[in-house]
């Protein structure tokens, strides 16, 4: 059995906006938990797509993506949730959790979305094409969810990686690390045309992948 595109682009693009929303609803919870109440008074906390996505990072980037690498590829990003760290009870300890709460929910969610592949895989023999639709759709899922909880943990300004850098910095350091950030796109961009990001980030992305696909019991 194959997938045309516009299936492809379906099987994509479903994890893919479940793992931004996850990842953004994460932050604000742990957030909340903490002392900042701003995700949650703003209504963010809820995994309602519509509350999260940014039509271009969540729907125009990944589907143009996934047409020029032939379904091969997707990759974007939600409205990111508020949080004000000047409410947290211990900013200093309380930054971390916050910040690796996202990268931590994609983990989870690719365990989940393992799980879904798993389930295809048992109604292989009885419902061969929703079998063959889950078992896609869990496997995009898991992939998507590894590489965006593995590239957020990277320490450029504004992932999630350097938040938690940041909370061990002093003041001054951590204030100019910050001004990193405007530049953090353009940094990625140069990565990714290089070839560099790939490499960095793909042994801990296959590493994570096989582990969790062995853990349900797929492979």
């Amino acid at each position: 059995m194959q997938f045309d595109l516009a299936q492809k682009i379906l099987v994509w693009l479903i994890p893919l906006i479940f793992a931004i929303t996850v990842h953004e609803v994460a932050h604000g919870w742990v957030a909340s938990l903490c002392g900042d109440k701003t995700a949650k008074m703003l209504g963010r906390l809820t995994l309602n797509p519509v509350k999260h996505v940014d039509i271009l990072g969540t729907l125009v980037l990944p589907v143009l993506l996934l047409l020029l690498s032939g379904g091969k590829l997707a990759f974007g990003w939600a409205k990111p949730v508020p949080v004000d760290w000047r409410n947290l009870r211990s900013p200093r300890w309380q930054m971390p959790l916050v910040a690796l709460s996202g990268p931590m929910s994609n983990i989870a969610m690719a365990i989940v979305w393992g799980l879904v592949a798993k389930l295809g895989l048992s109604m292989q023999a009885t419902d061969p094409w929703p079998s063959f639709i889950l078992m896609n759709m869990g496997i995009s899922g898991v992939m998507i969810n590894v590489v965006f909880g593995v590239l957020n943990l990277l320490p450029i300004p504004p992932l999630d990686g350097s938040r938690v850098i940041s909370s061990f910095l002093s003041p001054k350091a951590a204030y100019s690390y910050a001004r990193i950030e405007r530049y953090g796109f353009l940094i990625l961009i140069l990565l990714l045309v290089t070839n560099i990001l790939p490499k960095v980030i793909w042994p801990p992305v296959q590493i994570l992948t096989g582990l969790i696909l062995r853990l349900v019991g797929v492979y």
